[in-house]
């Protein structure tokens, strides 16, 4: 049987200007990183690191920019500009400037999540002006419930709103479990398949990967990517298991 490619993507996420290490989303316990493939935790440096290692995109949560709505263009800017690396950005997108402004950057895909999403429409408005392929949906989970503002209700459940985000024409969505991030104790596969066989666009993960073992079952799913930090900066992901997998 044929099986689709599967893009493993590191993923940076930046608080107070550093690169912390995120753990079942409790923001307000996240230490700054402390990794065995890189020293540094200035953004910039890390990201420098993931390229020299050989990966070719790279996921950035902004989380100044998702608590507290300041985006640092400059910094998303210096990374394109130095590295060449594919960004997903997630910076807390709530209105069509900031799309724009993260597209002109030099970001690759923006990131809506629905944790900061005030309408469903929002997301129908930018994908008919910025392109199915630069927008992508991030269904924010807390375990079964759909992380969400307050503002932002009619939502039956999260494979429904699933259901409602491929119809509004994007090429792709990403699940992800903050309960499970940093946790490295497993992905939802059970609502994983579920999704892939209700959705006919890419499918991305995020959250509780733990080992090349894990990898190599989402890609026999047909999952598009995997986005993975704790398994990589902890060693239990090396860049030699990606390589013999041929993930890397």
């Amino acid at each position: 049987m044929w099986l689709k490619s599967l893009k493993v993507i590191p993923v940076i996420d930046v608080l107070n200007g550093m690169v912390v290490h995120a753990v079942r989303g409790k923001r307000q316990e996240y230490q700054p990183l402390q990794s065995t493939l890189c020293k540094s935790v200035e953004p910039l440096e890390v990201a420098k690191t993931f390229k020299a290692l050989g990966f070719g995109e790279l996921y950035i949560a902004d989380l100044d920019a998702i608590t507290r709505s300041s985006v640092n263009f400059q910094a998303f800017k210096r990374i394109v500009k130095e590295t060449r690396l594919r960004l997903m950005v997630d910076a807390g997108v709530t209105d069509l400037e900031t799309v724009r402004n993260l597209l002109d950057c030099g970001v690759s895909k923006v990131i809506v999540g629905t944790e900061t999403l005030s309408s469903k429409n929002f997301v129908n408005e930018a994908v008919g002006l910025f392109g199915s392929k630069r927008v992508i949906v991030s269904l924010d989970l807390k375990g079964d419930k759909v992380l969400r503002t307050f503002g932002f209700t009619n939502i039956k459940n999260a494979m429904y709103l699933l259901h409602e985000f491929n119809e509004m024409g994007v090429s792709g969505v990403i699940i992800l479990d903050l309960t499970r991030v940093g946790s490295c104790e497993g992905v939802n596969v059970v609502f994983l398949k579920e999704a892939l066989h209700a959705l006919s666009i890419d499918v991305y993960v995020g959250g509780g990967v733990r080992d090349i073992n894990d990898l190599v079952e989402l890609k026999e799913l047909g999952v598009s990517g995997v986005l993975v930090a704790t398994a990589l900066h902890s060693g239990k992901i090396s860049i030699e298991k990606l390589k013999q997998a041929d993930l890397l």
